[in-house]
């Protein structure tokens, strides 16, 4: 049985720059996938020779953008939440994901590598 992960990264970044980037077609492919088509309300993300096909479930733009992929028939979902703390006015980027025990490790170690390239691509 997955179990969810909740991973907060700090990003000096407005959310009208970083949430393109995650909700874009043009802006995952920067950072998340090596390219990335939009057929209806699925998302098609290409890496070297596989693809996978995720469904947008919710979305509110500047805030968050939630994906299921196709394959999973669970409750698992994949999300990314943009956070601001208002005293301080930083920003933060939640990334909410599901793995396997045995695979949680690895699924954060793959967020940190994906999270330091959008990182790099946006300048931060």
């Amino acid at each position: 049985m997955k179990s969810k992960l909740t991973l907060e990264y700090p990003l000096n970044c407005s959310p009208l720059v970083i949430y393109p980037r995650l909700s874009t077609p043009g802006g995952l492919s920067e950072w998340f996938a090596d390219n990335v088509n939009v057929e209806g309300k699925y998302f098609i993300f290409f890496w070297d020779k596989s693809a996978q096909k995720a469904e947008v479930l919710q979305k509110r733009d500047n805030v968050y953008i939630r994906f299921k992929w196709a394959e999973d028939n669970d409750n698992t979902y994949f999300e990314f939440r943009l956070i601001s703390d208002e005293l301080t006015g930083d920003n933060a980027l939640l990334i909410i994901d599901f793995a396997e025990d045995d695979e949680k490790d690895d699924a954060i170690d793959l967020w940190n590598s994906q999270i330091s390239a959008l990182k790099h691509c946006i300048g931060v």
